[in-house]
Formats: C-alpha cells, sequence, structure tokens
C-alpha cells in the first residue's frame, strides 16, 4: 500500500494524481537513505515505477544531494532512456539497472541500490550473508548475489543482474553494494532495512575474532515462515512512523 497523501501538500497538477503520490514515496526514501546514512555522495539511485503509465519511472536528478530531491524535482524517464520531464540529466548505469530489474519484474514497483559501507563490506565477503542476527534471518530466503564484472556489454550485464535477481527481493552486488527491490516503497525501504542491519551487524561480528554462535535451520525457517513475503503489506507497520519522522526533519521531501 502507497502512504495516503496529505491533504496539507500542494500537488503538481502536470501529473495525476498517483503519480504525485509515487513522486511523494520515492522522495520520502531518498530522505530516508539521508537520514540513516545509506547516501554515496552523488551516486548510487532509487526508482519507482510511474503506476498508471506503461514503461515510465522516476528516478532522482543526477548530480543532486539526496538531501536536495523532492517530489517535484525527480526525473520522470522511459523505458528507453528518454527523459519526459525534469531539468538534469539521467544516471546512465542507474537507467541501465533499474529499467532491466523494471521490465523483467512487474511485481516490483521500487528498486533501491546503495553503496553502503557494510553493504559493500559484507558484498566481498566469500561468505555472503550469514545468519548470525534476526535481522539476517528475516532476510536470508530473499537474497541473491551477483558476480562483480566491468562489462565490455552493459545490456548484458544488467540481464545478468536480473537473472542472479529471479523471484527475489534482496542482492547482495559482489565488490558493489546491495539492491533492494519492493511491491511498495515501505516494501523496499523494509528489505533494505534489515539487510544493511544485518551486514552491520555481520561486521561487527566477525570484526569482534570471536567464535560465532549459528542459529538451527529450525529456527531460520521459523523466521522465513513469519516474514514470508507471499504475505502482502510487508514494511507498512513502520512506514507511517517513518514519514512522520521525515515531516518533521525533512518536510521540503513533499515539495
Amino acid at each position: 500500500m502507497m502512504a495516503t497523501a496529505n491533504p496539507g501538500i500542494t500537488r503538481d497538477l502536470s501529473c495525476s494524481a498517483v503519480e504525485w503520490q509515487t513522486r511523494i514515496d520515492l522522495a520520502a526514501l531518498y530522505r530516508a537513505f539521508v537520514h540513516y546514512g545509506w547516501t554515496d555522495y552523488i551516486y548510487t539511485h532509487l526508482t519507482a515505477r510511474v503506476p498508471d503509465e506503461e514503461d515510465t519511472y522516476l528516478i532522482n536528478p543526477f548530480g543532486l544531494l539526496f538531501d536536495e530531491i523532492c517530489a517535484s524535482n525527480l526525473l520522470k524517464v522511459d523505458f528507453d532512456g528518454r527523459l519526459i520531464s525534469g531539468d538534469y540529466p539521467v544516471n546512465g548505469v542507474g537507467h541501465l539497472i533499474h529499467t532491466s530489474v523494471l521490465r523483467a519484474r512487474s511485481d516490483i514497483n521500487f528498486v533501491l541500490h546503495s553503496h553502503t559501507r557494510a553493504g559493500c563490506a559484507v558484498s566481498g565477503m566469500k561468505c555472503g550473508l550469514l545468519p548470525l542476527s534476526q535481522h539476517a534471518m528475516v532476510v536470508l530466503d530473499q537474497v541473491t548475489y551477483h558476480p562483480f564484472a566491468l562489462a565490455t556489454d552493459e545490456a548484458q550485464e544488467c540481464e545478468r543482474i536480473v537473472q542472479d535477481l529471479g523471484g527475489k527481493f534482496l542482492q547482495l552486488m559482489h565488490n558493489h553494494g546491495l539492491l533492494a527491490c519492493g511491491r511498495s516503497a515501505a516494501e523496499a525501504f523494509w528489505f533494505h532495512y534489515y539487510l544493511e542491519m544485518a551486514c552491520k551487524i555481520q561486521v561487527d561480528i566477525l570484526a569482534s575474532g570471536e567464535e560465532t554462535v549459528l542459529p538451527t535451520d529450525t529456527a531460520v525457517e521459523a523466521i522465513r515462515r513469519e516474514f514470508d513475503v507471499e504475505q502482502t503489506g510487508l514494511g507498512d507497520e513502520g512506514w507511517p512512523a517513518l514519514t512522520r519522522l521525515l515531516e518533521r526533519k525533512h518536510p521540503d521531501y513533499k515539495r
């Protein structure tokens, strides 16, 4: 479910009401990344499918910091890379990665790519994500892996990303970072939050040098069943609290 539009916010009448709400939700994700320290200068990218149009999506204006991004300055781009609206260039790498996922997975509406310190650290570990914490167990079943490559053919490289993602919602991109997807903004945030927390905890535990404690397979399976992705609304419980925080700290994200 998407968040309900705030009646106190004036909508840009050049787009539909449903697109404007999607813009608000995506802008909220950008500001949430600022709040949690998940940004990487002007790089990385978060996108949303435009729900009432075919083969179009929203992405950050390339060159802006995430705390400058708001609903009205998001770029609208078609899947062929043509800029439909906006005053900034499109991040070419972001376009390729995100449109590949959005084309292949009609169930996904939001795609988040980050280069967090912990995410990059675990992406460089041969062991991958370990069930060292409840945070990890919540998302472990959804994590896929993609080998790093300086591809000579970018389209083929993006196709490999999609193939490696399969029907899951998370990817550790080796030596690179994280990819988190969702059917809603709330769900995409929820997946990224838990994967990033799991990575932080894993880095801390392994750095301690202490012998690790691993849960039983039965315990891991119990957690997987509790957070089965077949259920709808993952992340919905916390999304209103997150947007209230943003309204206090970054109220301009809705403009």
